[in-house]
């Protein structure tokens, strides 16, 4: 798969996201394309969110707020996958929340319902095809 969209709040948010946030640079390093996509308003407040993209964490930022279309409408989810440079169909998608999921596989995604850091980097290894890491996650070196 060449693109791996995440969304923010309840991923990659939260003290136990480090090891996601990790593969998501190990993909980006195999040149794997990454976008996070949240229904975050926009506006000042987001400018955190915003500067996760540029490369320092994923290649683009989609807020809800700044492209006036929120998850889940099919339309989201194909405005990251153009912003990306890819089908929807080259896409994986990452939410903690199904019916955000469903609707990105609606549209063509691979979709990863997130329950837990441990299981989404397991899945997303596997559906990347990239190597486990030398330290198994949750258990420390």
């Amino acid at each position: 798969m060449p693109a791996l969209l995440l969304d923010f709040g309840g991923v990659l948010d939260g003290p136990d996201s480090v090891p996601l946030t990790e593969l998501v640079g190990e993909l980006r390093a195999l040149g794997v394309r990454t976008a996070v996509v949240s229904n975050d308003p926009g506006g000042a407040g987001a400018e955190a969110l915003r500067r996760l993209g540029g490369g320092r964490v994923v290649d683009e930022v989609v807020l809800s707020g700044d492209v006036g279309l929120a998850k889940p409408d099919p339309r989201v989810y194909r405005y990251a996958a153009d912003l990306l440079g890819v089908a929807p169909a080259d896409c994986v998608f990452v939410d903690d929340l199904r019916v955000n999921v469903r609707a990105a596989v609606a549209v063509g995604m691979v979709g990863v319902h997130h329950v837990g850091v441990d299981v989404t980097v397991g899945e997303l290894r596997i559906l990347f095809g990239a190597p486990e890491s030398a330290v198994t996650p949750g258990h420390g070196g």
